[in-house]
């Protein structure tokens, strides 16, 4: 067998695959920046759209830029019949993430210039799928129901008119804030699984519906977007605030997976986590108590007394189900409001690779026989 010829790391863990000036991350100390702004401050100041821009264009817009973008956005809300007719046919059983997968790939069908960086064409591919992502989601969620999809209305802000083509009402102007936070929350977060995956893809030069695409079935899995999916049903499994200790003593006894801790960076809470958390309080003081919130309060405080000094804590995924389900959305539906938000970062990220571009090709260590010699069929 041959010895590995040089150091391995799995999941390439720790090892810098890019060269980024759009978001950075220090775990040590629970700092998360957009283009250098804090992401409490953004969280407070600032909407979805506007921190989309500055991913995406490296500043924060002009009060007439982010008007026009705006704009644009709204206007490109809707999407084509031949799309629509498409996700008609589509299982009603089917996961929407894979139903999200399929029509973000298919927008490429209508649109697809592969290979082609001009500023306009990038400009017109960011607004298409800013805009019709979230109008994708929200037909399927509709249309697996036996329901036509609701139009976009464009009298609603981005999240106000996402969360009325889900629910056919208009949500209450703290409802439409919180989920506007949250989806700023989500937008960026360096070079995650999803991010890598729609980096590679965007370095061999394909469309970037198709880097969307890729993305979306990277994030798609319980360990990264489909995690706060799985939170819910822990806390649901846990049942009560007396089950927290014993639950969570098995699952570290067992070394399972305790859904909504942890993270390859942070070894502090995530401060998107404590943003979240205060989040979901506002929702509860208009939409009344969650009791699954004092479960996950018993859980994260027992996790972080058993597991805090192994640097393990809670992420963002554990309090972002929480607020979603306050907001009337179904669990399954999780993961496509993190996919609506992390488009702009994947976007953010597949503009700055093609400034610089080298296709991704890595080697690996070939741990295997060599030399063998063929063995003829008859002789097997």
């Amino acid at each position: 067998m041959t010895k590995p010829s040089c150091e391995y790391q799995p999941g390439l863990e720790g090892i810098p695959v890019a060269q980024s000036s759009i978001s950075f991350v220090d775990g040590k100390n629970g700092i998360l920046e957009y283009r250098g702004i804090n992401i409490e401050e953004l969280a407070q100041k600032s909407t979805f759209l506007e921190t989309a821009y500055l991913l995406i264009w490296g500043k924060l817009p002009t009060k007439d830029e982010l008007a026009n973008f705006q704009d644009e956005i709204t206007r490109h809300r809707r999407v084509k019949y031949h799309i629509r007719d498409m996700m008609k046919c589509f299982p009603e059983s089917g996961h929407p993430m894979d139903a999200l997968q399929t029509s973000a790939a298919a927008l490429g069908l209508f649109y697809s210039r592969r290979a082609l960086a001009k500023e306009e064409y990038i400009r017109d591919a960011v607004v298409r799928l800013l805009a019709k992502i979230p109008t994708m989601v929200a037909a399927f969620a509709q249309m697996r129901m036996g329901n036509d999809p609701v139009q976009p209305s464009d009298n609603l802000n981005y999240a106000a008119n996402f969360l009325y083509m889900l629910t056919e009402k208009e949500p209450e102007p703290l409802e439409a804030r919180i989920f506007d936070v949250c989806l700023m929350l989500h937008a960026e977060h360096t070079m995650n699984a999803s991010t890598f995956s729609a980096m590679v893809t965007a370095s061999t030069l394909t469309d970037p519906y198709a880097v969307v695409a890729s993305a979306v079935g990277t994030l798609a899995g319980p360990l990264h977007g489909g995690a706060n999916e799985e939170v819910l049903v822990m806390l649901e499994e846990i049942g009560s605030v007396e089950n927290v200790r014993p639950y969570i003593e098995d699952c570290i006894e067992n070394k399972k997976k305790i859904m909504g801790f942890g993270h390859r960076v942070y070894k502090v809470k995530d401060p998107r986590a404590k943003i979240l958390q205060q989040l979901a309080e506002r929702l509860f003081e208009l939409t009344g108590h969650d009791e699954y919130y004092d479960i996950a309060l018993e859980v994260e405080k027992v996790v972080t007394e058993k597991l805090g000094h192994k640097g393990i804590y809670a992420n963002v995924d554990f309090y972002s189900g929480l607020v979603y389900r306050k907001l009337g959305i179904k669990p399954d539906l999780f993961t496509p409001m993190f996919a609506i938000s992390r488009v702009a970062g994947w976007l953010a990220h597949w503009k700055e690779q093609l400034a610089v571009n080298r296709i991704f090709r890595p080697t690996q260590v070939y741990i295997g026989d060599r030399g063998i010699p063929y063995v003829a069929i008859e002789d097997r």
